[in-house]
């Protein structure tokens, strides 16, 4: 594939904003900027400090954690469509042919966030941007939660002992940070059923299949008209989906895709804007 000019790329990228492009609108709605003092302190990172700048902007891989969560990516999948959509990379300020985050980079700054208690902050800094833009989620919310698979550890016995005991991996891998840099500890199996239901000859369905899965479960809560998440939380695979209703649905209705949990309240709409995703 060669472009046809030396304006091929900006006149493609041009064809997708006239079509609409849904991140830039929330590129015009939401002010990333306002994040970053966030960001810096929830990270650890200060100005000068010894190691250099970090290899990525801290409001670009806030972009990619927003990104991923809206569309129920895993890391390894995130990490090609970061590659593959121009309008993706547009969004997240990613140069073509540039450096770009890998699984391994997407994790760890999940998991940093998560850790510090600042992706908590972020998307109440995110609500009150969308709050102050008109898009009032009065209209109830669905939660959703999805497994997002992550790579799976090769341990010795001792190791995982050490993992379920609660030590980090500095902990248990001293005197090998590129090692302990590379090992996941927050990560659990958990059992995912699921599948098309078959059934016997004589009508009675057969048993589903149930399939081990190592990572993270992603909870988001997003509103159900202009499918904005307006929560979110991320916690190891085997935590129940049902004890993050309360932290997540603000007292609303609680649609749970794929499970037949529903609050039994609806409170009224409120918009000032039409429909944005």
């Amino acid at each position: 594939m060669q472009p046809r000019s030396l304006f091929s790329l900006a006149e493609h990228l041009d064809r997708l904003s006239k079509d609409g492009d849904p991140l830039e609108v929330l590129a015009t709605t939401v002010e990333f900027e306002r994040f970053r003092p966030l960001l810096t302190r929830g990270l650890g990172y200060k100005g000068g400090a010894r190691g250099g700048r970090p290899a990525f902007d801290p409001v670009a891989m806030f972009k990619v954690l927003v990104v991923q969560a809206q569309h129920n990516l895993s890391d390894a999948r995130m990490e090609f469509m970061i590659r593959d959509r121009l309008s993706w990379m547009r969004f997240f300020g990613f140069d073509l042919g540039g450096s770009m985050p890998d699984e391994n980079t997407i994790r760890h700054y999940r998991n940093r966030l998560t850790e510090s208690g600042t992706l908590e902050a972020l998307m109440q800094a995110f609500e009150q941007q969308l709050r102050e833009a008109g898009y009032l989620a009065m209209g109830g919310q669905i939660v959703d939660a999805s497994l997002v698979p992550a790579p799976k550890q090769r341990n010795t016995q001792e190791e995982k002992a050490a993992i379920k005991a609660g030590k980090s991996s500095k902990q248990i891998w001293r005197g090998k940070p590129n090692k302990a840099h590379q090992k996941d500890v927050d990560a659990r199996w958990t059992i995912k059923i699921g599948g098309k239901i078959r059934y016997r000859p004589d009508g009675t369905p057969l048993p589903q299949i149930a399939t081990p899965v190592f990572g993270y479960k992603s909870h988001i809560s997003i509103d159900r008209r202009f499918g904005f998440i307006r929560k979110a939380a991320v916690t190891s695979a085997a935590d129940s989906d049902g004890r993050q209703l309360d932290t997540r649905n603000n007292n609303e209705f609680v649609g749970v895709i794929g499970r037949a949990v529903a609050g039994a309240r609806v409170e009224p709409l409120e918009r000032r804007h039409g429909p944005f995703l």
